[in-house]
């Protein structure tokens, strides 16, 4: 197992176990005893860094985490785990969820700790709830270690966030194919610039890397028969030099053996392995139905249909060609946020900055998902 050196001397595993797909029993908790032997097989192959949060599992996570840790000494390990801002109005109960959180992991401080899911809202909430200072404060204590935060929200507000103090880590979604998406390759950059070290989550884009449309996948296979799809993912990712931990919320035994084979003797992407990588992205682009950036100028449609989300799950399918996973994704929705639902009233186009045939586009969307 590769080690990489963050702040303050740490040196977590390169790869790092999520705490959020473990399987599941059929009522929907923790299969506990294929989960703990996930957990043990991991670490007893070098795996080190823990990443659980007070959401995952229905709240189950933090507790069985901390319970499956227990036999193992506290400096073998680090655990990570997250406060959530979405549950709390007030800097009391930032407190009271962090007790809490050391309660429910059973342990007297928290090696990596994050403000969960930043975006520009959540962020604004946690400086005017002093909850930034609460936080600083526990890591002078000696309660929290290192102090950072996971994100999801615009380049923008990631450059805001990331230059307001002196980080000692952040999270952000990365993989070869949303490069230009949320922090993206330009976070990255300003991170590397500014030696803030990073973790990387979704570097398989919650599973939609690892199998790839058949066309697109061949070029990878004929070049490394061995290798899993899922791999190349991890690899690209792995092997910019800032990128300090590798998140894989593995959900299975043989996802875990998979990427215990990828770290165990880690090899960065040569330059032909690099360029494959590019030539894969380039076709999955390539394959969106249409220019929506998300932005939500659109929005909110007179009729209730939620425009960008239905782009989404076209444009993913398009690309990944998951015919079942969104044909359940698309009949969940309510019934007037679907593509069916819209009036043709155009009120959306006059909005779109991407000048895009909306009213059509919807129309198709709808054929085509429908008849999945």
């Amino acid at each position: 197992m590769e080690y990489r050196e963050m702040k303050h001397g740490y040196t977590p595993s390169l790869l790092g176990f999520g705490c959020m797909r473990f399987p599941t029993n059929k009522d929907g908790s923790i299969d506990e005893k294929q989960a703990t032997k996930m957990l043990d097989t991991a670490i007893a192959h070098g795996v080190t860094y823990i990443d659980t949060a007070f959401p995952y599992h229905h709240g189950d996570s933090e507790p069985f985490v901390g319970r499956v840790l227990k036999k193992y000494p506290r400096d073998s390990f680090y655990l990570t785990t997250k406060l959530p801002l979405w549950d709390l109005t007030s800097l009391d109960d930032a407190k009271v969820m962090f007790e809490k959180q050391l309660a429910r992991l059973d342990v007297d401080y928290v090696d990596f700790y994050l403000l969960h899911a930043l975006d520009k809202a959540k962020w604004e909430k946690a400086k005017q709830l002093g909850i930034v200072s609460y936080c600083e404060e526990l890591k002078q204590a000696g309660k929290i270690r290192n102090f950072g935060f996971s994100f999801h929200d615009s380049y923008e507000v990631f450059e805001e966030i990331l230059t307001y103090r002196a980080w000692d880590f952040c999270q952000i979604q990365y993989n070869y194919v949303d490069t230009d998406v949320q922090a993206g390759d330009r976070g990255y950059a300003l991170a590397e610039q500014l030696e803030i070290p990073m973790v990387i989550m979704e570097p398989i884009k919650g599973g939609s890397l690892s199998y790839l449309p058949e066309d697109i996948a061949a070029e990878m296979k004929a070049y490394a028969p061995e290798k899993s799809i899922s791999s190349w993912a991890l690899r690209w990712v792995a092997s910019k030099p800032n990128v300090k931990v590798v998140l894989s919320g593995m959900s299975s035994m043989e996802q875990v053996l998979d990427n215990l084979s990828t770290f165990e003797q880690f090899t960065p992407l040569q330059e032909e392995e690099r360029q494959l990588v590019e030539r894969a992205a380039k076709k999955i682009k390539e394959r969106t139905r249409n220019g929506c950036t998300g932005c939500s100028y659109c929005m909110p449609c007179p009729f209730g249909v939620d425009i960008p989300k239905n782009f989404k799950l076209w444009n993913e399918y398009a690309k990944y060609a998951f015919a079942q996973k969104t044909k359940d994704a698309y009949t969940s929705m309510k019934e007037e946020e679907k593509a069916s639902h819209c009036q043709q009233c155009g009120k959306c186009e006059t909005l779109c900055p991407q000048a895009l045939t909306i009213r059509k586009d919807l129309k198709c969307l709808d054929e085509e998902l429908t008849n999945l």
